[in-house]
C-alpha cells in the first residue's frame, strides 16, 4: 500500500490532468486504490472522496472502474454496506450514463453461479437510474438491460412445489419481482404515448423491447414454474404483470396466439417464439389470468384449432412442467367442444395429427403415472369429441401407428363402445355398424408378426380385442342383418382364432421349457451350495445356464414372470373357448 504523500499526489495528478489525458494506467491505479479502502474496511474514506467536490472531475471520468468493487462489497452484505450503496448512488448520478450502463452489463455478464440472485438484486434499481438518465438510444439500452438480467435469471432453478417457492432458496422469485418493479415505469412510458397521434420509431423500439421482455419471461421461468389458481404465488403475480403487460403496450392476445404477429419481429428467436406463446396460451386459458379481455367472438373449434400448435409444442418435450401445462391446455380447449362434433377434415391438419401423436407417446413412454393417467383423460376427451367418420380413421390410424400394446388395447376398447352406441335406436352408422366396421376389425383381429407374436408383450390388445370378439358373437343379431358383414367378421374370427391356438401352443411350451430349466438351475445352485457348506470350502466359481427371460432379475423374480405368462395363456384360451361357445348356440338358436 502507497504512502498518504504518494497518494495525495497521485490524485493531485489526475486533478490536474483533462480526462482525454488520461491513460488506462491511470484508471487501474484508480480502480486498486479504490479496492484497497475497501478490502482494509476504509469505506468511509472512499465515499468521502467520492463526493468532495474537487474530485468530481476525477470521478466523472473514472468512477465508473469502481462499480464491480463495490458491488461484491455489498454482496457480501458485511459492514459499511450503507456507505457501499451510497458510493454506488454517487456514481450513478455523477458519471456517464453510457460507461455506466457498460459497467454494470460487464458485472451482469460475469456474475459468479452462487451469487446471481443477490448480484442481480443489488443492480437492478441502480440500472434503472442510469436507464433513466438516457437520452440517446434509450430503448436499446432497456433491451440490453433486460435480455442482460434475464439470460442470468434463466440459470437459476425454479421452484416446482410450493414450499419450494416460499423458501425461494436460489432467489427467482425475489428477482422476478424486483425485475417486474424495474420494467414498470418504461411500461408506463409507452402507455402514456398510446394515445399520441405521432409514434417515433424510439417509441415503437421500446414496445418491441418490451414485447421481447414479455416473450423471454413466458419461457423462462413461467413456463417452467408450477402456477395454479388457487394460490396467488410470487411467481403467480409475476405471471399476471406479464400478461397484463402486453395489452399495455398494444399487443393483441389473440394476434400473438392465433395469427403469430411475431413474425414481424425479425429478431426474434423462433423456437422462443413457440414456446413463450404455448405459455400465453396456457396462463390465457388454463389459469384464466385476462381472459375478461380475451375476444368472445372465437368459436371453441376455432381456439381448439389454434391451441393444437401450442398443445403440440408443449407435449413434445420430455420436461414434466411442460407436459402437465400442455395436457391441462389440451383439457381445456376441448371442454367447450360438442361432443361429437369434430369432423374428419380436421384430423387431415398438421396440429391435429401430431398432438394426438406426441400425447400417444406420453401414454406409452412416460416414466411418471401421473403424467400417463392425465394423459389418458385427455386422450379419451379427445376420442368423445370425434364425429363417427372421425372417430373410425383416428382408430385406424393409431392402430397402424401407436406400436403399444396398452394405447392399441384402449382403442379396442373405444370401438366396442363406438360399436355398441351404434346398436342403439337411432344412433347406426356405416363406420361401426356396416361394411366400414371391417376395416377397423381387420386391423383389431391380427397378429403382424403370425405365429411369432410376443403374447406377452401383446397381451392387453389381445385380451380387449377377445373381449370384443366375445362382445360381437352375444350381439350376432344386428350384424346378421349385415349379410356381407357378418360373413366377413366369421372369416376373420376363424383365421384370428386359429392363428392364436398356434401362438398360444407355441408361446407356452417356451415358456414351460424356460421355467423348467430355471427350476433346474435353483436345484443345481442349491446342491452346489450344499456340497460347499459341506467341504468348507470356498466356491470360487458357480455356472449359470443362459437365461432368456431377463438377465437382470432375480431367479424368484424370472419365476413369477414364467408363471405369468403360463396363466396369461390359460386366461386367453378360456376366452377362446367360450367365445366358440356361444358361436354354437347361436348357431343351434338359429337352426
Amino acid at each position: 500500500m502507497m504512502n498518504e504523500d504518494r497518494v495525495n499526489d497521485i490524485i493531485q495528478r489526475w486533478r490536474e490532468t483533462p480526462e482525454d489525458d488520461l491513460m488506462p494506467e491511470d484508471y487501474q491505479q484508480f480502480k486498486s486504490l479504490g479496492s484497497a479502502c475497501l478490502t482494509l474496511g476504509d469505506s468511509t474514506q472512499l465515499l468521502k472522496f467520492l463526493r468532495n467536490e474537487k474530485n468530481q472531475v476525477i470521478v466523472k471520468s473514472m468512477g465508473c472502474v469502481l462499480m464491480a468493487p463495490l458491488v461484491n462489497e455489498v454482496i457480501k452484505k458485511e459492514n459499511n454496506l450503507d456507505h457501499c450503496q451510497a458510493a454506488i448512488t454517487h456514481l450513478t448520478r455523477t458519471c456517464s450514463p453510457d460507461e455506466l450502463l457498460h459497467s454494470l452489463l460487464e458485472i451482469t455478464e460475469d456474475i459468479e453461479a452462487g451469487a446471481i440472485s443477490e448480484t442481480i438484486l443489488a443492480l437492478i434499481p441502480h440500472l434503472q437510474t442510469v436507464l433513466f438518465r438516457m437520452e440517446e438510444r434509450k430503448a436499446a439500452c432497456v433491451g440490453l438491460a433486460l435480455s442482460a438480467l434475464q439470460k442470468q435469471l434463466s440459470r437459476l432453478p425454479a421452484p416446482y412445489t410450493r414450499q419450494q417457492e416460499e423458501a425461494d432458496e436460489y432467489g427467482l422469485c425475489r428477482c422476478c419481482n424486483a425485475l417486474a418493479a424495474f420494467a414498470k415505469p418504461f411500461i408506463q412510458e409507452v402507455t402514456r404515448k398510446n394515445g399520441d397521434c405521432i409514434t417515433t420509431s424510439e417509441d415503437q423500439e421500446l414496445r418491441t423491447e418490451l414485447l421481447k421482455f414479455c416473450m423471454r419471461s413466458l419461457r423462462d421461468p413461467l413456463l417452467e414454474a408450477e402456477l395454479s389458481r388457487d394460490r396467488k404465488s410470487s411467481l403467480w403475480l409475476f405471471a399476471t404483470e406479464i400478461m397484463v403487460t402486453l395489452p399495455a403496450i398494444q399487443e393483441s392476445l389473440s394476434e400473438l396466439l392465433f395469427f403469430n404477429s411475431l413474425k414481424r419481429s425479425t429478431h426474434t428467436d423462433i423456437s422462443l417464439s413457440k414456446e413463450s406463446r404455448a405459455c400465453l396460451a396456457y396462463l390465457l386459458f388454463v389459469q384464466l389470468i385476462t381472459i375478461d379481455s380475451f375476444p368472445a367472438v372465437f368459436s371453441p373449434v376455432f381456439v381448439l384449432q389454434c391451441n393444437m400448435e401450442h398443445i403440440n409444442q408443449l407435449l413434445s418435450s420430455k420436461k414434466e412442467s411442460h407436459l402437465l401445462k400442455g395436457l391441462a391446455l389440451y383439457a381445456k380447449s376441448l371442454e367447450s367442444v360438442q361432443d361429437h362434433s369434430l369432423p374428419v377434415s380436421l384430423l387431415e391438419l398438421k396440429g391435429f395429427y401430431g398432438a394426438p401423436q406426441n400425447l400417444r407417446q406420453v401414454l406409452a413412454e412416460c416414466p411418471m403415472q401421473h403424467l400417463r393417467e392425465s394423459g389418458l383423460q385427455v386422450f379419451q376427451l379427445f376420442i368423445n369429441k370425434l364425429d363417427a367418420e372421425a372417430k373410425h380413421k383416428f382408430f385406424r390410424c393409431m392402430l397402424k401407428t401407436s406400436n403399444h400394446a396398452g394405447v392399441e388395447s384402449y382403442i379396442v376398447k373405444n370401438i366396442r363402445d363406438q360399436v355398441e352406441f351404434s346398436m342403439k335406436l337411432g344412433n347406426a352408422n356405416k363406420w361401426f355398424l356396416g361394411e366400414e366396421l371391417l376395416s377397423l376389425l381387420g386391423l383389431v383381429f391380427c397378429l403382424p408378426q403370425g405365429a411369432d407374436t410376443d403374447l406377452l408383450n401383446s397381451m392387453d390388445k389381445i385380451m380387449e380385442s377377445l373381449n370384443l370378439l366375445r362382445y360381437l358373437v352375444i350381439r350376432d343379431k344386428e350384424l346378421r342383418d349385415l349379410t356381407d358383414v357378418w360373413e366377413e367378421l366369421c372369416r376373420i374370427k376363424e383365421e384370428y382364432l386359429k392363428m392364436l391356438r398356434v401362438c398360444i401352443g407355441i408361446s407356452r411350451a417356451y415358456y414351460s421349457a424356460e421355467l423348467k430349466a430355471l427350476r433346474e438351475d435353483q436345484k443345481l445352485k442349491a446342491k452346489e451350495a450344499r456340497d460347499a457348506a459341506r467341504s468348507a470350502r470356498l466356491v470360487k466359481r458357480i455356472t449359470v445356464k443362459h437365461e432368456k427371460v431377463s438377465t437382470n432379475m432375480s431367479p424368484e423374480v424370472q419365476q413369477q414372470v414364467l408363471q405369468s405368462a403360463l396363466v396369461t395363456f390359460d386366461l386367453m384360451e378360456s376366452l377362446i373357448f367360450r367365445i366358440e361357445e356361444i358361436t354354437e348356440e347361436k348357431l343351434k338358436i338359429s337352426s
